[in-house]
C-alpha cells in the first residue's frame, strides 16, 4: 500500500517542484522503511513529505544545522540518527542546485532497525557458544566432516565455488583427497561422488589417473 505524502500548496519554486515524484518514486520503492524529505533552502522549510515517521510536517523549520549542510556539498552522509521513539535511521542527503545555487536538500531517511533486529536474531541461530567443544565420540571418526572442511578449504584457496567446479578441478580435489588419506573412511567415493556431482565410477577413474587406485574401505 502507497503511504501517504504532503506538497507544500504554495511557494514551492518550480526547480523543486520537479523533484517531488523522484522523493515519491524512493519512498515507493523502498517503503515501508524510507521516509523522503524536501527542503527548501530559500525558506529553511519542509517542502515535501513521502512516508513520514519522524513526525516531521510541512511548513516546519528544516533545522539544516542537523545534516551539517555547507555550501559545496553535493552528497551529505550516508549519517545515522535516532528517530523519536528509539528507532535507528541510516539517512544520505542529496543538494539540489539551480546552477551552482544550492536550492533545496532531499533527504532520504531508512528505518534500519528491522534490519537488525534480524541480524541479531541470525547471530544468535547460528552461533555457537564457544565453551561447548564438538563431542570427542561423535567426530572422532567422522570423515565426512573432515571431507567438508577439506573441500571447503580446498576450494577457497582458488576462489571456487564446489558448483563451480570443472572436470580438471574435480580430478585434482579428488586427487588431492586421496593423497591425504580422505578415501580410508567407510563408504567415501560413493560421499564425495554425491558432493561433486560426480558418478562413483567417475571417482575411481581419477584415482586411477592419479596413480592412486582404489583406496577406500568399501
Amino acid at each position: 500500500m502507497r503511504k501517504a505524502r504532503q506538497t507544500a500548496k504554495s511557494g514551492l519554486v518550480p526547480e523543486l517542484a520537479a523533484y517531488t515524484h523522484i522523493c515519491d518514486a524512493i519512498a515507493l520503492l523502498l517503503q515501508p522503511y524510507a521516509e523522503v524529505v524536501l527542503h527548501d533552502l530559500a525558506t529553511e522549510t519542509v517542502v515535501h513529505l513521502t512516508n513520514t515517521f519522524s513526525k516531521r510536517e510541512l511548513g516546519e523549520p528544516s533545522l539544516i544545522h542537523e545534516i551539517d549542510f555547507k555550501p559545496s556539498d553535493r552528497i551529505i552522509g550516508p549519517y545515522e540518527k535516532v528517530n523519536w521513539d528509539g528507532r535507528r535511521i541510516k539517512s544520505v542527503s542529496a543538494v539540489i542546485r539551480a546552477g551552482e545555487k544550492a536550492i533545496g536538500i532531499l533527504c532520504i531517511n531508512v528505518d534500519v532497525s528491522h534490519f537488525h533486529t534480524a541480524i541479531s536474531t541470525l547471530e544468535a541461530l547460528v552461533s555457537v557458544p564457544q565453551a561447548q567443544e564438538r563431542p570427542a565420540s561423535l567426530f572422532r571418526d567422522d570423515w565426512h566432516e573432515r571431507v567438508n572442511e577439506y573441500i571447503q578449504s580446498w576450494t577457497r584457496e582458488r576462489g571456487l565455488s564446489v558448483a563451480e567446479l570443472g572436470r580438471r578441478e574435480k580430478q585434482q580435489l579428488i586427487t588431492d583427497l586421496a593423497g591425504d588419506g580422505a578415501f580410508g573412511g567407510r563408504n567415501m567415493a560413493s560421499y564425495i561422488s554425491r558432493v561433486l556431482g560426480v558418478g562413483r565410477a567417475t571417482v575411481y577413474n581419477y584415482l586411477k589417473q592419479g596413480g592412486n587406485g582404489r583406496t577406500d574401505a568399501e
